[in-house]
């Protein structure tokens, strides 16, 4: 237990210093006049390092790198406006309403939502996979454990911008923003860090996972059914949302569009093994 607290206290201290002393700062450098901040340079790096992984996951499934490569601008566009557009449609009232208009654009100061983010990349795969001729379960297969080591990266980012920040907790892992923060200097949950940790758990299990799936979809539909579940595991210790987006007295946005992803993961799995799937054959080595 002193070796808990004593790690906890290092932790916390190590978090503070990352986002509140002058040296380390939310904003990484600067271009000119034009800050770059953390939270960009780390999502940038999370895709990046998923494009990159997924492209050598799928050469033991017959896609040539290059199919996994030109997929990573439909991606970006497609997470950016699907990431962006649900953020703005759920903070409206709270951060845009009555503010200048230019304010929506500004994704480099923090505000996309990863669950609209996945939607819009979903749905720009789909359009890569039908313009190009690529096998869709495949490909989805080889980006699904990249997609939960991008977030890894993704959710330090918010760490760094001070978002998506946890409830008031005395546990002696809590962490301390600045008191210039929303928090006010409370001591809160890491819940950045539970999603970080987490989603790099899922991409460990799926990587290994993949090698052994039976059907094509199948990773991809797990990756749903995990996320559902450690996305609303996290959403418990969530502090950044207000009454009005509490749902039932309990759950929040996240959680409800959590079932969804659960229950389209949960068919997508029954339905390719059983009709649509076509079974899954690793290379034969040549004599």
């Amino acid at each position: 237990m002193h070796i808990v607290r004593w790690i906890a206290r290092r932790l916390q201290i190590r978090i503070a210093l990352l986002y509140g002393a002058r040296r380390m700062h939310p904003i990484a450098f600067y271009l000119g006049n034009w800050p770059v901040h953390w939270y960009g340079v780390l999502v940038a790096i999370g895709f990046l390092a998923g494009l990159w992984t997924a492209s050598r996951r799928g050469l033991l499934h017959g896609l040539r790198p290059e199919q996994v490569g030109d997929a990573g601008p439909w991606i970006i566009i497609g997470a950016i406006i699907g990431a962006r557009t649900l953020y703005v449609v759920t903070y409206w009232k709270e951060k845009f309403a009555g503010g200048p208009w230019k304010e929506i654009f500004m994704v480099q100061h923090g505000g996309l939502v990863f669950y609209g983010g996945f939607i819009g990349a979903a749905l720009a795969i789909l359009l890569y996979c039908r313009f190009r001729k690529v096998h869709l379960w495949k490909l989805t297969d080889a980006l699904a454990p990249s997609v939960a080591l991008g977030y890894v990266f993704g959710r330090l980012g918010c760490l760094m911008n001070g978002c998506c920040f946890g409830r008031s907790c005395s546990a002696p892992w809590a962490i301390k923003f600045p008191p210039h923060h929303e928090t006010a200097g409370a001591l809160v949950h890491p819940t950045q860090i539970y999603d970080s940790l987490l989603s790099l758990a899922t991409y460990l299990f799926l990587a290994w996972l993949y090698r052994r799936k039976k059907f094509d979809g199948q990773i991809f539909a797990l990756y749903l059914v995990c996320y559902a579940f450690t996305r609303s595991f996290v959403e418990y210790f969530r502090g950044d949302y207000g009454p009005a987006h509490i749902h039932a007295g309990f759950f929040t946005p996240a959680q409800l569009i959590s079932v969804g992803i659960l229950l389209v993961g949960l068919v997508l799995a029954f339905t390719l093994k059983r009709f649509g799937a076509v079974k899954f054959q690793p290379p034969r080595s040549k004599p």
